[in-house]
């Protein structure tokens, strides 16, 4: 485990406790010190939860490590099922408590408790969050689901049964995303068996395997368990994410093709202005903006694929700190023609955010913060994230309404540019002058671009250089009447135009005919 003064992913044992609060019925028994509690905080503070995790800590000390720290924790678990009565444990240690090489689950064992008991076996110096999420859901559907004993063929009437499978707690958009996607099954009139795991208990995960088949909304989270399901109940389970609006329409139709049924009605339902907006005369001044995607696997390469082919954007990186998931990530780097970044490393990310000196940038609440110091816009889209992205409105990512957030949520922020052409009237005011960084990226802040573009040089000779770094008084009082949201792209264009004729000096007439030439080509 990194430490660091920013991480994307908590130990593998808050990955563990997100399965466990958002279910129903289940208790975890952590083995852990006193420091290794701040996750309540997760829950209570950031996703607002009205009651704490239902997560019991031995809490020893340094002076208990002279005693039998074993015996401490078979008090804790017996106390913990006493008290709250689950239907089901799960017990494990932290990433300090994994040092001391107690055994939770074969203590547990000893005490003999009348309900299942799940021991997680979670290397906190080896793995993540996200893969502890992974492997607690896994180890509680082997534990759990049942086969299904019943052989009647179901009759031509019925309805096709699903089961929905990823969401967690502190899961980014979950619930919303939950709800969409509920409704859009249910369109298509397709029932739904369980969730899990969020709000399921012991019993529902028992009866998995009454479903024909699995819908994944989360890979990070539900793959191993559906591809468990899949080898021992014969239930297929669906590849596509349902993110942006041509992601949902390939997901009506898996799930169609699954389900035994026409996708027609649900296609016919469709609702996303965003497509509309595409084609009007508004939308234009987006096409080709660049935009730089990190976050974790799912949302980075659904996000790039709608910011791609549904709204015109530029993909000129995208990245994840999810490293189980890097083969998935290189493979959509590839339909670009970038690289792509594989880290947990912020300075790396900032690093090449910079470098590649995007106009908008799609990542989590820490590529927020970098976007911030950097004056470019950002929107957040996957987790980590913080309390202000767990909205109190309805605000999916899945979905046809989910496009339409993505929509206002990616759009927004450069669309507040538009007004700053209103700096022409207010030149004289003191909020708004040449020099000031657009409004809503804060007064201090000034463009990257204008910072860091380096001098363009071209030869002429073998033995001479013409550096395009000086425009004339007209050319430059010429740039400044163009709108600040296209200016940095247009002085670009201008300096690589004047590069290929080997011009030094750039004057209005050769900011005409850099025009004249992009716009011929």
């Amino acid at each position: 485990m990194q430490l660091t003064l920013w991480t994307y992913e908590g130990p593998p044992h808050v990955g563990a406790m997100r399965i466990a609060t958002a279910m129903e019925g289940v208790h975890y028994v952590l083995h852990a010190p006193q420091g290794d509690t701040y996750a309540d905080l997760l829950f209570t503070m950031i996703e607002r939860l009205k009651k704490r995790p239902p997560v019991t800590y031995t809490t020893f000390q340094a002076r208990d490590l002279g005693g039998d720290t074993a015996e401490l924790f078979k008090t804790a678990a017996r106390e913990a099922f006493e008290r709250f009565s689950p239907q089901a444990m799960l017990v494990g240690s932290s990433c300090t408590a994994e040092l001391i090489q107690d055994d939770p689950g074969g203590l547990c064992k000893a005490l003999d408790l009348p309900v299942p008991v799940v021991a997680l076996e979670l290397p906190s110096y080896q793995r993540k969050e996200n893969w502890g999420a992974s492997e607690t859901f896994y180890q509680l559907v082997r534990a759990l689901a049942k086969p299904n004993e019943a052989t009647i063929p179901r009759s031509p009437g019925a309805k096709p049964r699903c089961n929905i499978l990823g969401p967690t707690a502190l899961g980014f958009r979950h619930r919303d995303d939950l709800k969409e996607i509920s409704k859009l099954l249910m369109d298509m009139g397709i029932d739904i068996n369980v969730v899990a795991p969020l709000s399921a208990t012991p019993a529902d995960i028992g009866r998995l395997s009454d479903a024909d088949f699995n819908v994944v909304l989360y890979p990070e989270i539900a793959t191993l368990s559906a591809q468990w399901l899949e080898r021992n109940f014969k239930q297929p389970f669906t590849k596509t994410i349902p993110i942006g609006n041509n992601a949902t329409r390939d997901f009506i139709a898996e799930v169609a093709r699954l389900a035994g049924i026409d996708a027609d009605v649900a296609l016919a339902g469709a609702v996303a202005r965003a497509a509309w907006y595409a084609r009007s005369v508004d939308s234009t001044y987006l096409t080709g903006k660049r935009v730089f995607v990190f976050g974790d696997a799912t949302h980075a390469v659904a996000a790039a694929k709608v910011a791609a082919q549904e709204m015109g954007f530029t993909v000129v990186g995208i990245g994840t700190y999810s490293r189980e998931f890097a083969r998935e990530v290189r493979a959509a780097a590839s339909l670009y023609g970038v690289e792509a970044l594989i880290s947990d490393d912020y300075l790396e990310i900032e690093a090449r955010i910079a470098e590649l000196n995007p106009e908008l940038v799609l990542g989590t609440q820490m590529e927020r913060h970098i976007a911030k110091r950097l004056g470019v816009p950002c929107a957040v889209i996957s987790a980590p994230v913080h309390v202000q992205d767990f909205p109190a409105r309805y605000s999916p990512q899945m979905g046809f309404e989910g496009a339409n957030v993505l929509f206002d949520t990616w759009v927004h922020p450069l669309m507040m540019g538009l007004e700053e052409h209103l700096i022409g009237m207010f030149r004289g005011d003191a909020e708004f002058h040449e020099d000031a960084a657009p409004s809503h990226l804060g007064g201090g802040v000034h463009s990257l671009v204008q910072a860091a573009a380096p001098a363009a040089t071209v030869s002429t000779a073998p033995d001479a250089q013409i550096t395009v770094a000086s425009w004339d008084t007209g050319a430059e009082k010429e740039l400044k009447k163009i709108p600040f949201f296209v200016r940095a792209k247009a002085r670009r264009n201008t300096e690589a135009y004047a590069l290929q004729r080997g011009v030094a000096l750039i004057t209005t007439e050769t900011l005409y005919e850099s025009k004249a030439y992009y716009s011929g080509h």
